[in-house]
């Protein structure tokens, strides 16, 4: 018992890795800065906090891994700086923008969004090496924060200024909670190879759409965040359907294969 009490005060002592943590510190503190913007009706600073806080998010596991510094303690605590930046953050901020108007539905649409949250990311935690990495089971809540900040960006851009008063948007931040703790697959990306030698119309297409982003970001963003989230139903849908084909095949062939049975007796 002494010698794991020792060890466990050896490892303390060696301390953290300061510059992912100092990253992921960062992408937490733009979504508590979200998080004042939202109270103080400041919309679009509050979606632009959030997504901030998603590049961020993308870095710090990125550069743990390139400088070979990943932790423990550092996946917890970008656990724990997610669900603020992505949980917490982005229901507020669809609470104050579009669904305070309608009472407890509003603040209980709000926390619905926080509580899927926090279990798609505890999910997530445990999952780590028994999912395939190529997907997400279930809409990554970095994601889903995207989709609320891209909407609020997109609707500012269309000439909604303030507060949004559409009945709606309880329905679709409800769907967003719904879809993080499914077992709706989502592509993860991570088998990209971007250092690799590509086609030169591959990388022709991709520059063409980084010059459209750049020329309608506010819709560019929208489109691209709604679309990555109702990727993960029509992947599923597409999925089903054609299990269900080619189970409609194989009984044909096998009523085919009954009847050829039968004529020949």
């Amino acid at each position: 018992m002494n010698k794991e009490t020792a060890f466990k005060k050896i490892r303390i002592k060696k301390g953290i890795y300061v510059l992912p943590n100092l990253i992921t510190t960062a992408s937490l503190f733009a979504g508590f800065y979200s998080l004042i913007a939202s109270i103080q009706e400041k919309f679009v600073v509050a979606a632009v906090a959030i997504l901030v806080s998603l590049v961020l998010d993308g870095l710090d596991g990125r550069i743990a891994r390139m400088t070979n510094t990943t932790s423990k303690f550092g996946a917890e605590y970008d656990s724990l700086a997610d669900l603020v930046a992505f949980g917490v953050a982005p229901s507020i901020l669809a609470y104050n923008w579009a669904m305070l108007f309608y009472g407890k539905w509003g603040w209980i649409a709000a926390f619905m969004f926080v509580v899927c949250g926090a279990l798609r990311l505890a999910r997530y935690n445990i999952q780590i090496g028994v999912i395939e990495s190529k997907v997400f089971n279930g809409l990554p809540i970095p994601a889903a924060a995207a989709v609320v900040a891209t909407t609020v960006l997109f609707f500012d851009y269309a000439g909604v200024e303030g507060k949004f008063h559409n009945p709606y948007m309880l329905f679709f931040v409800v769907i967003l909670s719904l879809l993080m703790v499914s077992n709706v697959k989502y592509y993860s990306g991570k088998d990209m190879k971007l250092f690799a030698r590509k086609p030169f119309m591959s990388f022709f297409f991709l520059v063409l759409i980084l010059i459209i982003i750049a020329a309608m970001p506010e819709i560019m963003a929208f489109v691209l965040m709604l679309g990555y989230a109702i990727s993960g139903p029509l992947w599923w849908a597409g999925k089903f359907g054609r299990l269900k084909a080619q189970e409609a095949r194989e009984k044909k062939k096998s009523r085919q294969a009954q009847r050829i049975s039968e004529r020949d007796k």
